[in-house]
């Protein structure tokens, strides 16, 4: 599984690249209007031939980029993959209470990282050391809330809450949790 930095990465120069034209798009728009002296401002062959080209340049951009996404594969067939840990974790009175006070996974594990709230609507996020996030997901008390990750890269993960709960929620952070080695 190629790694969440990564596919942010080469979305974020995609989707900048996507905005900009766009954004050239309404420029030349607006430097056509502010320019007319008389007539159409724009000619219609060309503005509608501009728009189906973004149009085909987006739906291909959303198409090619989805094939990037790395966890999309395993979730459509989750049904038939064995995770090779399960993680049981509470999440009550702004408190995560996890099986064990390190989680350790091996390289290549694909683990699900089953999470219950009992009272509230947290959010469950693994973040590496440079606050980047790995992934995340929202527990919703009454409902399953499970995400299952195959770690391909060692490293040591902090865990935090991702959603609002309330002034106390800004203390659910477990520093250094899960290691993966």
């Amino acid at each position: 599984m190629v790694d969440s930095a990564v596919v942010l990465h080469g979305q974020t120069i995609a989707y900048t690249a996507y905005s900009l034209v766009i954004l050239s798009l309404m420029a030349w728009f607006a430097l056509r209007i502010t320019r007319s002296k008389a007539g159409s401002p724009v000619s219609k062959g060309l503005f509608y031939a501009w728009v189906v080209f973004l149009v085909v340049l987006g739906v291909s951009l959303h198409i090619a980029t989805a094939k990037t996404i790395p966890w999309k594969e395993m979730d459509l067939h989750r049904a038939h993959i064995k995770p090779d840990k399960v993680f049981n974790i509470t999440v009550e009175d702004h408190r995560f209470i996890l099986p064990a006070d390190t989680l350790y996974i091996d390289v290549n594990d694909k683990v699900l990282f089953d999470v219950t709230s009992n009272d509230l609507t947290y959010g469950f996020g693994l973040f590496r050391k440079d606050h980047s996030m790995l992934f995340q997901m929202q527990v919703v008390p009454g409902h399953r809330n499970d995400i299952l990750w195959h770690f391909v890269n060692p490293g040591v993960y902090t865990i935090r809450s991702t959603e609002y709960s309330g002034p106390k929620g800004i203390d659910m952070i477990l520093k250094d949790v899960v290691v993966v080695r």
